[in-house]
């Protein structure tokens, strides 16, 4: 996928289209329809490599992706614009499996700035990304309170809520740090379950001295079903960079 997805632990654990060409590109309908066919040259006429963008590794988390959840399914739409005038996109994926007794359904967003040099894209930065996986026939609501994006050595809150009274229900959770090379590996840490006293997790942690990200990732266990999220800070040296 055109994200850097983060297919969680608790999944093992983040067919070809008609032959009618694709859309002029570079255009976002053109990249959707790329990332959702499954012909091996589909994302050569609208990718090529340049900053922050390497067309074979987004094949490859693609096929990850879906080995995982073989229904998923990409949805590219425009994004605001930031300050400085540049366009943004929104990048979405969505999946569903089954696991013995267990459904589970994945969501991934990221907005990002795209690049462009004659008919393909050839940069991309990103802005914010979230991923969210959920067990059962009803998704747990769950709210996830992690700010997009925090000043160097600040000392912030990560909040994941439940968004419904436990009612006596017995949850436990875990959250912990994820490194640079798990999210490029897809992999998750190996996260620590705790019993929660109260209706989510709460914690207060600090940004890093140096700019750059800091990624987090949650599991939450309840009687009605488990999620698992992940979620990416920005970590920025001065407060006129905290929003674009």
């Amino acid at each position: 996928m055109l994200l850097r997805p983060f297919l969680p632990a608790a999944l093992a654990l983040l067919a070809c289209l008609s032959a009618a060409p694709l859309r002029a590109a570079p255009s976002l309908e053109a990249l959707q329809e790329a990332l959702n066919s499954t012909s091996r040259t589909g994302l050569e006429v609208v990718l090529e490599a340049g900053p922050g963008l390497d067309p074979d590794e987004v094949r490859r988390r693609r096929l990850l992706l879906r080995e995982q959840f073989p229904d998923a399914h990409w949805s590219v739409r425009p994004g605001p614009r930031l300050k400085d005038g540049r366009s943004t996109t929104y990048i979405t994926v969505e999946g569903s499996t089954r696991a013995g007794e267990q459904s589970f359904h994945f969501q991934a967003e990221q907005q990002l700035v795209l690049g462009a040099s004659g008919h393909r894209f050839n940069s991309q930065e990103l802005l914010r990304e979230s991923t969210v996986l959920r067990s059962g026939e009803h998704a747990l609501p769950v709210s996830l309170l992690i700010p997009d994006a925090v000043l160097t050595g600040e000392r912030y809150d990560l909040d994941v809520v439940f968004d419904q009274p436990l009612d006596g229900a017995v949850v436990a959770g875990a959250l912990q740090p994820v490194t640079p090379g798990e999210l490029l590996r897809l992999e998750s840490p190996d996260l620590q379950l705790e019993a929660l006293g109260g209706g989510g997790l709460f914690k207060r942690v600090q940004a890093p001295y140096q700019p750059g990200w800091q990624a987090w990732s949650v599991l939450l266990v309840h009687p009605d079903g488990i999620v698992v999220a992940s979620k990416q800070v920005r970590v920025v040296a001065t407060p006129s960079e905290l929003s674009f």
